[in-house]
C-alpha cells in the first residue's frame, strides 16, 4: 500500500509539474487584474480535478466506449495548444483581452482561460490523464487505493493552485516588460511542449 501512495505521489507531481506552470499560468494570463488571476487559478484548479477525478474512475471504459485512442488525446492536444502559443508569441493574446471590454466578453474570457489552455492540457493533460487511467488500473478495484489517488490528485492540484497565487509576486517584481518578454519566451517553449505532445502522439499512434 505504502508502495503505491509513493508511487502515485511522485507520478502525479513529476507529470503535472505544479512549480513549471507557474510561468505559464503568468504568460498565459497577461493583463488580467490579480482579482481575475485568482478566480482563473480557482477555476482551472476546479476542472483539473474534476477531469482528473473523472479519468480515475471511469476513464478507461470511457475512452473505449467512444473509440478514442490515448495517442489520439495526445495529438489533438499538442494541436490546440500550439494555437495559444502561436498568439502568445505574436502578442495576439493581449489585444484580444485588451478588446474584450464588455463585462459579458470579458466574463466569458476568464472562463475560456481556466479551461484551455490551463485546467486542459497544462494540469489535465495527455500524460496526467494516462497516469490517472494508469495508477487507477494498478489499484485494481482495491477503493482504499482509489481513495488514496483521489487524495494524491487533490493535494498536487491544491499546490497548483498555491503556486498560482504565489505567482502574482512575480509578475510585480517583472513587471510590463518583463512580462511581455517572458511572455514570447514561454510562447515558444509552450510551442515547442505541443509539438512534443503531436510527436509522441504519432509515434505511439504507430508503435500500438
Amino acid at each position: 500500500m505504502l508502495d503505491y501512495v509513493f508511487s502515485a505521489a511522485v507520478t502525479m507531481l513529476v507529470v503535472i509539474d505544479p512549480i513549471g506552470l507557474a510561468p505559464l499560468f503568468l504568460a498565459v494570463t497577461t493583463d488580467l487584474t490579480g482579482e481575475e488571476r485568482r478566480l482563473v487559478a480557482w477555476r482551472s484548479s476546479a476542472i483539473a480535478l474534476a477531469i482528473l477525478v473523472v479519468f480515475g474512475l471511469v476513464g478507461a471504459p470511457l475512452l473505449a466506449a467512444l473509440g478514442i485512442t490515448l495517442p489520439a488525446f495526445r495529438m489533438a492536444g499538442g494541436l490546440l495548444l500550439f494555437t495559444i502559443s502561436f498568439e502568445m508569441v505574436f502578442g495576439r493574446r493581449t489585444e484580444r483581452k485588451f478588446d474584450a471590454s464588455e463585462v459579458a466578453q470579458r466574463e466569458k474570457l476568464l472562463r475560456t482561460l481556466a479551461v484551455f489552455p490551463l485546467a486542459i492540457p497544462l494540469m489535465a493533460g495527455p500524460g496526467a490523464i494516462t497516469a490517472m487511467l494508469l495508477l487507477a488500473g494498478e489499484a485494481k478495484g482495491d477503493p482504499v487505493r482509489l481513495l488514496a489517488l483521489l487524495v494524491i490528485t487533490l493535494l498536487v492540484v491544491a499546490s497548483c493552485l498555491a503556486v498560482f497565487r504565489a505567482a502574482e509576486r512575480m509578475d510585480r517584481l517583472l513587471g510590463v516588460t518583463g512580462n511581455v518578454i517572458l511572455s514570447r519566451l514561454l510562447g515558444i517553449v509552450l510551442a515547442a511542449l505541443a509539438v512534443q505532445f503531436v510527436i509522441d502522439g504519432i509515434r505511439a499512434a504507430f508503435l500500438a
